[in-house]
């Protein structure tokens, strides 16, 4: 049975002189598994482990239950930790370069953890920057958990903090406009509000938020860290006090990580940087030609580079849609594949339409998730697509 990480390969790792972040996620999470006789790491999926001790357990439960620390020792329930999952948590902890990471059932389900941390200790109030992703929108503006949000542009944020002002939160490059925000700028209006960064389309290969400030960093893990379209999954890189607490109301709500789900996504991270980078060279080569096509109004494409493209067409964004052939109509992002979206009809659909606007996804924009495919085949596609 795979017993989890060995405390003292990871303490002597981060320790050890800085690896390259390639190098990092090939190894992070896996130091130990030459020391077991193993090569790929294994999967744990147990539920429920056997303890002939229960006066210790009743003092590892007491223990989690006052600040969330992760286990010393075997596990004990697969809603309190399980080895597989542990192993994701550390490694992309690693790369974000942060203290800790705590894995969740999908990126919403990571967000609303956040928020109910947060919300337990009387800071409702979140002050946010659009556009964000549509979802985490409609969580922040229905107040379905309890919170008050104040929308601002960056260079609001400091006024519009309050006492119970327990949470900024961004996107950058935001989806689905790809604009971008300075993050050091950002850390710094918010005071001694955690600044939350989602990352989720740039990864930590293009950038680190904690680097710049950000106290906690937000994937839909979904995406680009499982990166082949079949693992639903959320996490969020943060320092150990504030994981202690996301692991507290991720056992008492309940959103766990399957175990399959954390091996997937410990092997998608072994390839992140190697696809990352491919696929933003053929973005950036689909932006530029893009961009002087006379049947293409608007390219949005970040500074920082990566493998999103927005683009606003002269025609009907729906005729685009229906017109592909090689590229995937689809929701999400961060596939081996191409995948195309219409922002206004799905991911932000649930966006008042004012907002949306407001925010710069317009009725003519399309969202490309650029994959792996050779360039050439992706915009003879995309040029039959604009007709």
């Amino acid at each position: 049975m795979d017993s989890g990480i060995d405390c003292d390969a990871t303490v002597n790792t981060l320790t050890a002189a800085p690896r390259a972040l390639a190098t990092e996620a090939v190894h992070a999470g896996r130091e130990d598994l030459a020391r077991q006789g193993l090569h790929a790491a294994p999967i744990d999926l147990s539920t429920t482990y056997p303890s002939y001790d229960s006066r210790g357990e009743a003092a590892r439960i007491d223990a989690f239950a006052a600040g969330g620390g992760e286990l010393e020792g075997p596990p004990v329930y697969g809603r309190l930790g399980n080895p597989t999952v542990a192993r994701f948590e550390t490694a992309l902890a690693r790369l974000e370069g942060t203290e800790s990471a705590v894995a969740f059932a999908s990126g919403m389900a990571a967000l609303s953890a956040v928020l109910l941390v947060r919300n337990a200790m009387g800071l409702r109030h979140v002050v946010a920057v659009r556009p964000l992703y549509g979802c985490s929108d409609h969580l922040l503006t229905a107040g379905l958990l309890g919170s008050e949000v104040t929308w601002v542009d960056p260079a609001g944020i400091a006024e519009a903090l309050r006492p119970d002002t327990g949470l900024v939160m961004v996107e950058s490059p935001a989806n689905p406009t790809l604009a971008e925000i300075d993050l050091r700028a950002v850390a710094h209006a918010s005071g001694s509000v955690p600044l939350l960064a989602d990352n989720t389309f740039a990864t930590p290969v293009l950038q680190r938020p904690a680097e710049r400030g950000a106290r906690l960093v937000l994937h839909s893990a979904t995406k680009y860290l499982g990166g082949h379209g079949d693992v639903m999954a959320g996490v969020v890189a943060c320092d150990e006090e504030f994981a202690g607490r996301l692991r507290q109301v991720r056992f008492a709500t309940g959103g766990v990580l399957h175990p399959l789900a954390g091996y997937l996504l410990l092997r998608g991270l072994s390839t992140l940087p190697v696809r990352v980078r491919a696929a933003s060279a053929t973005a950036a080569e689909l932006a530029r030609r893009l961009a002087v096509d006379p049947r293409v109004a608007r390219v949005h494409y970040p500074r920082i580079g990566g493998a999103m493209v927005a683009f606003e067409v002269n025609r009907d964004p729906h005729d685009v849609i229906a017109g592909v052939r090689l590229i995937t109509p689809a929701v999400s992002l961060g596939s081996v594949d191409t995948l195309i979206q219409h922002p206004a009809s799905i991911s932000h659909r649930i966006v008042e339409e004012s907002d949306r606007r407001g925010a710069g996804v317009s009725d003519r924009l399309l969202r490309m998730s650029v994959g792996l495919e050779d360039v050439e085949d992706l915009w003879a596609d995309l040029d039959g697509a604009l007709g």
